[in-house]
Parts: C-alpha cells; structure tokens; sequence
C-alpha cells in the first residue's frame, strides 16, 4: 500500500497565501469606487455634521458650567451668611 504524502507546511502555507490574493483581487474587481465629487460631497457633509455636534457639546458644556458655578456659588453664600 503506497503512502499518502503530505505537502510540506512552506508549500500549504505559500497555497493559502497565493489564494488569499487571488481572492482578494477578484472581490477588489466587484468594488464601486466613489468619484471625487462624491468623495468631497460625503466630506463636506461629515466636516458639516462634526461642526454641528461641537457647537452642541460646546453649549453643554457652558451652560452645564454656568449651572454649577451658579450652585456652587449660591451654597457658598448661604454657608457664609450663618
């Protein structure tokens, strides 16, 4: 009975390797690339979106400031007025 030999771990390894790229340029083939007016639409609107959501977390922020300085300063005056 003659023995199976099995390929050697470089030559499985270099097969898996081979087949990872060949795989990996038949899915980049079924890609749809953005154009570059798309490109600098979506840009425009994300820059749009994270000015928006800073000009939020900035009011937040004042108005959370605002609100405890105020606190702290009305309990402040009343600790000192006794």
């Amino acid at each position: 009975m003659a023995e199976i030999k099995k390929e050697n771990w470089f030559k499985r390894a270099w097969g898996a390797v081979c087949r990872y790229f060949r795989e990996l340029k038949s899915e980049l083939k079924k890609v749809v690339w953005s154009t570059p007016q798309q490109v600098l639409k979506n840009t425009l609107i994300v820059i749009a979106c994270v000015l928006v959501v800073g000009v939020f977390v900035w009011l937040f922020d004042f108005v959370a400031n605002v609100s405890i300085t105020a606190l702290i300063d009305a309990v402040t005056n009343l600790t000192h007025n006794h």
